[in-house]
């Protein structure tokens, strides 16, 4: 019996497909596998990102305050610095919501 897969030779560009064994076939399909490498701590790089975003906004605030004092030599710095720390909020907000439609999806799906 030959696979649907293998048929898929017939067409150009994919002359090599063979048939797929199942996921018994992949290499490393072993799942209690863990992942290493340098951005494997996901709550360590959101830590980060929003310790990030904290910064931004707080040399925002500080800029302003030089702004409302006049002792702010070139007002362009805090115009850069409140559109990065606005630009900051708005994506933090998008992750945010992501991640919350995210959960809720998955909760669907298990209901």
């Amino acid at each position: 019996m030959t696979s649907p897969i293998s048929a898929l030779g017939a067409v150009s560009g994919l002359s090599g497909v063979s048939g797929i064994s199942g996921v018994d076939g992949l290499a490393g399909a072993s799942g209690t596998q863990s992942v290493t490498g340098p951005n494997t701590d996901f709550a360590g790089m959101l830590s980060k990102g929003l310790e990030s975003v904290q910064s931004s906004q707080a040399n925002a605030a500080d800029l302003s305050v030089q702004v409302a004092n006049g002792t702010l030599q070139d007002p362009a710095q805090y115009t850069m610095a409140s559109t990065e720390a606005a630009l900051g909020l708005q994506l933090t907000m998008a992750i945010r919501n992501k991640a919350v439609e995210a959960f809720q999806e998955i909760m669907r799906m298990q209901a």
